[in-house]
């Protein structure tokens, strides 16, 4: 029987120890500073966390679900630290996702618990918790209280500070480069935004490029039936982008959805006539690799690049990467993003910008 009780212990530990690791590390994923800025952006800035601030909690946060993970296998005060200690933190986060379905009213979008790695919806995080702390609870009970060590708090100090530091040496902390938000795709940005931009307009473009620089210049034809201009706030990075139909897309340079949605782009553009013209906005994230990101994708574009904390404000509020809008003289016309249910669908949008504007305003 105590045998049977000590391999049961065992195995919770060690389901429980991989639950925490892999939410810390996925939390890193596809690179630590962009993943982490997701999570502040995404997790943190609605819940009030302010931009000088919540680079530090995150960090701490990860670091303390990464110092769990290896603490669950260790005795040094397991019952009366540790496994409370993780209850705890499964507990506040049960509560902050509870909260979050409830006042969204639904169960869409990737909750962030594994970060990109593994999308998963709040209600599909909350039931995993849920499972976790019973778990937890039925460890607390058959562990026996003269199996734990009360004689190295050290241990417990070292792993957690450790952990904590070593989130800050694979993602330190940048300067904020902007404070401007922006709350709706037709309100004029911040000019601030400017500062942190990175010009790329005037980039040599292969000859095999589906759009040539040249063709920034050419002059819009403009269509018997077509949408009132408006100014859709994306002028200061494209300064054609109000003028007839365009596709505007926000991607990370090392995000391998983005590639995907790029090359696709790529691929439908070669074969419909009068393809909205392509422009990108670019993440300041790996940023060496935007060469790569054009071989992979096909072809090159025109693009800007900007901050990270500056490129999800632009990208909007619950919104996530890869980002793709369909713009006509402004108007914003369709916006996919993520990889869920709002994901950029190439026969979707073939769908779409074969439409006359006369179909599109039903």
């Amino acid at each position: 029987m105590r045998t049977s009780k000590k391999n049961i212990a065992w195995g919770i530990r060690i389901v429980i120890s991989f639950l925490f690791l892999l939410s810390a590390v996925a939390k890193l994923y596809p690179s630590p500073y962009f993943a982490i800025s997701t999570f502040e952006v995404k997790q943190l800035y609605p819940m009030g966390f302010s931009e000088s601030f919540a680079p530090y909690f995150s960090r701490i946060l990860i670091g303390i679900e990464l110092a769990l993970g290896i603490l669950i296998l260790q005795k040094n005060f397991l019952r009366s630290i540790i496994i409370p200690a993780t209850i705890v933190l499964l507990a506040v986060f049960t509560t902050h996702l509870a909260i979050e379905t409830i006042q969204n009213g639904g169960n869409s979008g990737n909750c962030g618990c594994f970060g990109s790695l593994l999308p998963m919806t709040p209600i599909e995080a909350i039931i995993k918790n849920v499972i976790a702390m019973i778990l937890l609870g039925w460890l607390f009970i058959i562990i026996p209280k003269t199996s734990e060590r009360k004689d190295n708090f050290w241990v417990l100090t070292t792993v957690t500070f450790a952990s904590i530091l070593l989130l800050f040496m694979i993602a330190p902390i940048q300067p904020i480069e902007s404070n401007f938000t922006v709350s709706s795709p037709e309100e004029t940005i911040s000019e601030t935004i400017q500062e942190a931009t990175i010009d790329t307009t005037t980039a040599v473009i292969a000859k095999e490029t589906v759009v040539k620089v040249d063709a920034i210049k050419e002059v819009v034809k403009v269509e018997t039936n077509e949408p009132v201009k408006k100014k859709s706030g994306y002028a200061q990075y494209f300064s054609s982008i109000d003028k007839g139909r365009k596709t505007l897309c926000f991607f990370v340079p090392g995000c391998d959805h983005c590639r995907v949605a790029a090359k696709e782009l790529t691929e439908l553009r070669k074969t419909t006539k009068n393809f909205p013209e392509i422009s990108i906005i670019f993440m300041n994230e790996e940023a060496d690799l935007i060469p790569d990101f054009f071989k992979e994708a096909g072809a090159e574009y025109p693009y800007k690049i900007i901050e990270v904390i500056p490129f999800w404000n632009v990208l909007g509020s619950k919104r996530d990467t890869p980002g793709v809008k369909y713009l006509w003289n402004g108007n914003e016309l369709k916006y996919y993003d993520g990889i869920n249910s709002n994901k950029f669908d190439v026969k979707d949008f073939q769908k779409l910008i074969n439409k006359p504007y006369s179909e599109l305003k039903k």
